[in-house]
């Protein structure tokens, strides 16, 4: 068990913005989209992956990429191969409108403190997180839109530093 604090990160709204970012895309990221026929990988931040790595956080995939997020987003970003949450197969639909990954990423997080980063959390994810998990937990919801910002990766490593 790491001593850091685990980071849940999903992938399309934080690495992959909705919107596009309004410079040209990184080659590598053009390169990306083109390879895998996907557009949407032009929006790729490379710069995103030493940012992460220098969080000091324990990165895992939290997103429906699965385990093609190693194969084509973490070589995007430079990042190692990480472990991807495994999505149960529960379709249980929480009448409080809380988010279907949020029981697996505590179940995975097991007790050790977490930062979840998606841009669909929402206030009964963190009264599910604040009830079933007692170490703690930074759920921080990402802009879509926008992406990961300077902002965000500030929060985040304020965050993971106390």
């Amino acid at each position: 068990m790491g001593s850091k604090p685990l980071l849940f990160l999903d992938v399309d709204g934080p690495l992959i913005p909705l919107a596009h970012r309004g410079a040209d895309p990184h080659p590598a990221a053009a390169a990306a989209a083109a390879r895998h026929g996907n557009p949407m990988l032009a929006r790729v931040d490379p710069a995103d992956g030493p940012r992460l790595l220098g969080l000091g956080c324990e990165l895992v995939w939290a997103t429906t990429w699965a385990a093609d997020a190693n194969e084509v987003i973490g070589p995007l970003l430079g990042l190692p191969r990480l472990p991807v949450v495994a999505w149960s197969e529960d379709d249980e639909v929480d009448p409080d409108g809380r988010h279907w990954k949020t029981k697996d990423i505590v179940a995975w997080a097991a007790g050790r403190p977490f930062v979840w980063v998606d841009d669909e959390i929402t206030a009964a994810d963190r009264t599910f997180v604040a009830r079933h998990h007692t170490a703690p937990a930074l759920l921080h919801r990402v802009m879509g839109r926008a992406g990961l910002t300077a902002a965000d990766f500030d929060a985040i490593r304020d965050w993971a530093a106390d």
